[in-house]
């Protein structure tokens, strides 16, 4: 009997763990590299930034960092790998397994990468990544990348080899954590707050609900009118990297509208979550940012008692070079990579986001992740320097500044409502109306909160009026909780004419696979009563609900609809 071939695919499954082990539990490179080698002399590797440290107030610098003990294997060369060979550090496959979240996700987001200067082979190197890892295109071809300068125009600023490599980290992180969403890349003219702030403005402009920002600066007062200028966009998620000198506050990480995001250090172990983190702390110039700002006020969500003002940062990912991620980057350098710094975590943190569903209209959803702590991976471990109180550099059960509140574990922290626990129950915020308004809701047309539409409790959601009006809605996204497999409402319509004209009608869209479905057809009743409907969940996916009342605006035949009692189980 002959030896039984086995395929490219099970060669290359069959490598791609074997180098992932080698590289998270002893910091070596490749198997197939020329000379199998430790990080460096010591446990700590050697690194280099790709951006110099500004020395000018409002003058930011990019937070990647690059490895330079790293040797590919022989297989890797500057514009391709063979299928036998991958690159050293973490692909997606990783990020997704730490961090348990799902695969092929982001469909319908759009998430902007906003950076300063040119990288000229953006998005060829975005391509030769997605290509190595089996993601799909994203093209300016097939509409999902697009790259604009900082007015949203093709006038590209000067391209920059510190400021590519920036790019090529932060566009294969969102891919790697939202493979189906679009990219926006955003060039800013130059590094200054005031073009990159520019450059966040035209992102939202154009419709990105996930902003993601790898720099940061010194603060100073001037901070808070940047603010209002760049970075007060709610209904958008804007994350920023922490920074990477280690303790110390910088800006605009420090914004009270944005999520601060620190890092960590990530190392795959025998738990049962498979991983382990902790607080990226390299030397005293080298970690993870955190602090206290000076000038930012506090969140209202943000309950720490040691700083009076806006405490630095919400949540974390993996920056740690030492356990780094594989990038693409061919522009003045050599290909594939192993980066690190805050860089790296700030657009997983955005990608996450993005899995997680459309942000509320009017929310920051820097506000998430403190109503659903447990939804997170608490990181209690290391510290990123000396300071008072010492929660701010050390890490610690529940909120400290280097990790924040922890790094993700699904996408339920990171969504409009959720759950608390990790179990059944409720997704949705307001899913009852007992605010007494449509808070959490989208709406359209004629729509509030009224005492009238109350099924159980005070309120109901009230569609319509009893005066002739057009099409009313109200629509709410959220990630359906583990445990979770229905959402369901009650509605009691009013609706004298016939369905030709009027009716309410009720649609559930699963942005994580882009399908859309009926839950209530077209539905024209008069004095039916109370009725509920509702529809299958799949945990872990993001749902868009959206409730109807269609009146044709004749009058004598006004047709409105009461909704109550909307919940997920």
């Amino acid at each position: 009997m002959g030896i039984p071939r086995i395929s490219r695919a099970a060669q290359r499954t069959a490598l791609t763990g074997l180098v992932s082990l080698a590289f998270a539990t002893t910091g070596m490179v490749a198997a197939g590299s020329a000379q199998a080698q430790t990080a460096g002399a010591s446990s700590t590797p050697h690194v280099k930034r790709l951006c110099s440290q500004p020395t000018k107030h409002r003058v930011m610098a990019c937070k990647a960092l690059a490895r330079t003990d790293v040797v590919q294997p022989h297989a890797l060369t500057v514009n391709a790998v063979s299928p036998l060979a991958v690159p050293s550090g973490y692909g997606p496959s990783d990020l997704l397994s730490a961090y348990n979240l799902p695969a092929n996700g982001g469909a319908g987001a759009t998430i902007a990468i906003v950076d300063a200067q040119d990288d000229p082979n953006a998005e060829s190197d975005l391509a030769a990544y997605r290509s190595q890892y089996g993601l799909p295109a994203c093209t300016t071809a097939n509409g999902c990348f697009s790259k604009v300068d900082q007015n949203g125009g093709t006038n590209y600023p000067t391209a920059d080899a510190g400021w590519a490599g920036e790019i090529s980290l932060d566009l294969d992180m969102v891919s790697a954590i939202a493979p189906n969403a679009h990219i926006m890349l955003v060039e800013a003219s130059t590094a200054n707050m005031s073009d990159l702030g520019t450059a966040v403005n035209t992102a939202v402009a154009s419709g990105a609900k996930y902003v993601s920002n790898s720099y940061g600066g010194s603060e100073d007062a001037s901070d808070l009118t940047a603010d209002n200028q760049y970075f007060k966009h709610p209904g958008v998620a804007i994350t920023v990297s922490a920074g990477d000198s280690a303790y110390g506050a910088e800006y605009p990480a420090a914004s009270q509208y944005v999520t601060s995001v620190g890092g960590t250090a990530l190392k795959k172990d025998s738990s049962a979550r498979g991983w382990s983190e902790s607080v990226w702390h390299t030397s005293s110039t080298e970690g993870t940012g955190s602090g206290c700002s000076a000038y930012d006020p506090k969140p209202s969500w943000q309950t720490d008692s040691g700083c009076s003002k806006r405490a630095i940062s919400d949540v974390s990912a993996v920056a740690d070079p030492a356990t780094g991620v594989a990038v693409y980057d061919s522009y003045q350098a050599t290909g594939w990579n192993v980066y690190g710094g805050t860089s790296a975590s700030a657009p997983i943190i955005a990608g996450v986001y993005a899995l997680a569903g459309t942000p509320g209209t009017g929310d920051y959803p820097s506000k998430y992740p403190y109503a659903h702590t447990s939804a997170l991976n608490d990181v209690t471990t290391g510290s990123n320097g000396t300071c008072s109180p010492s929660y701010l550099c050390t890490a610690g059960p529940g909120y400290d500044g280097p990790t924040g509140l922890g790094t993700p574990n699904g996408t339920t922290a990171f969504a409009t409502g959720g759950s608390t626990g990790g179990g059944t129950g409720t997704a949705l915020t307001n899913g009852t109306f007992e605010a007494g308004n449509l808070s959490g809701w989208t709406s359209t047309g004629s729509a509030a909160a009224s005492s009238a539409a109350a099924h159980t409790g005070t309120y109901g959601a009230l569609l319509g009026s009893s005066s002739p009006t057009n099409t009313s809605s109200i629509a709410q996204t959220f990630t359906a909780p583990t445990g979770s497999s229905k959402v369901s409402f009650g509605y009691d319509v009013t609706c004298p004419d016939t369905v030709t004209y009027d009716w309410a009608t009720a649609t559930l869209k699963d942005n994580t696979t882009g399908t859309t479905t009926t839950v209530l057809p077209k539905t024209c009743t008069n004095g039916a009563g109370w009725k509920t409907a509702s529809g299958s969940l799949t945990a872990g996916h993001s749902y868009t609900l959206t409730l109807t009342s269609k009146d044709d605006n004749y009058a004598g035949d006004e047709t409105y609809t009461y909704y109550d009692d909307v919940t997920v189980s």
